[in-house]
């Protein structure tokens, strides 16, 4: 999923869902590494951009549906 262009703020779906249950996770921090927030329970995770680029299933609303 290299060709998904995402931007911050934006929300995603990822591969795999959180374990609260929740499948949707917001983009608050890019750089080498990206932070997303799960809209869920809140809890924030950061991971390599490389790694984001491959569990990042799709793109659900961008900033500017927000």
């Amino acid at each position: 999923m290299k060709d998904t262009p995402f931007a911050l703020h934006d929300v995603v779906e990822m591969k795999k869902q959180h374990p609260c249950g929740v499948n949707r996770w917001q983009i608050i921090r890019m750089g080498m590494d990206i932070r997303i927030k799960c809209l869920g329970c809140e809890h924030s995770v950061m991971i390599p951009r490389k790694e984001f680029s491959k569990k990042i299933k799709k793109v659900l609303e961008t900033k500017e549906q927000l």
